[in-house]
């Protein structure tokens, strides 16, 4: 199993899946890039798996099918080009040698999903669109805080060698909020660094490891007390508010949509 993350629009990620001389992508928002690495490597694509509904997500799965004919899974709540294969929590099937396990992850859009590969070679992989990012995670547009808190928390509890394919690089933004929350955590200074000399080498940052994340990743720490003072510092939480996880969580997210 080989992941590629070939990059589309300004920081897109569209990950390749390649098995032998077959392939998957997951949310394909143009069909271009695809069709190059496809024709590059002699790849066959056989399936398309789709996060949510976005355009930057779905803009090219229908020419993706029509060129290719390959089968499209995709969340059974939201808008996805037909024909495609509705999937939901507790859904899992076989697909190219490994176990795909479906996560209801609602929050970003109200009916998001992820994908589980939790056998693939040397660790998990996970596919989770944009609800976690690397330092980050996604705006809540659809969903509630509460549902973004328990979709995260879902993917928190994956095994801790998950390798986290996001759907955007947004690390580095998102790390220079992290500090601003966190700035004595010295394993995100160490991986700060490390993000930065990647970009300048004009790799990506990701995959990102799960365990890594819940060392660093504010979103994944909103309960840690040095992040629950921060926020309730900055957003003026009352002593009550202090003490529910929703309400650090939403001023959390707040906090980094108004950052600069």
């Amino acid at each position: 199993m080989k992941l590629i993350a070939l990059p589309a629009f300004s920081d897109n990620y569209l990950w390749l899946w390649q098995e032998g001389q077959q392939a998957g992508v997951i949310d394909p928002g143009e069909a271009a890039p695809v069709l190059q690495a496809l024709a590059n490597q002699g790849l066959t694509l056989a399936a398309i798996l789709v996060t949510h509904h976005h355009a930057d997500h779905i803009g090219g799965v229908r020419e993706l099918q029509q060129a290719t004919g390959a089968q499209v899974w995709g969340p059974a709540l939201e808008d996805i080009p037909s024909p495609f294969t509705p999937v939901m929590q507790g859904d899992n099937w076989n697909l190219l040698g490994q176990r795909v396990e479906v996560i209801d992850v609602p929050g970003h859009t109200a009916g998001h999903v992820a994908y589980f590969l939790p056998n693939a070679p040397t660790s998990p992989v996970l596919f989770c669109g944009d609800t976690l990012f690397s330092g980050g995670c996604g705006r809540i547009f659809e969903g509630t805080p509460a549902q973004m808190l328990a979709s995260l928390d879902s993917l928190a509890a994956l095994p801790a060698t998950t390798k986290v394919c996001c759907a955007h690089e947004y690390t580095l933004s998102n790390l220079r909020f992290a500090v601003a929350v966190e700035p004595r955590n010295t394993a995100l200074q160490t991986y700060m660094a490390e993000c930065q000399q990647l970009r300048k080498e004009g790799m990506p940052t990701l995959p990102a490891q799960l365990g890594k994340e819940l060392q660093i990743n504010p979103f994944l720490r909103a309960r840690h007390p040095d992040v629950r003072l921060a926020v309730a510092q900055h957003a003026g939480l009352s002593a009550t508010e202090q003490t529910d996880d929703v309400a650090v969580f939403a001023a959390l997210r707040e906090w980094k949509n108004n950052f600069r």
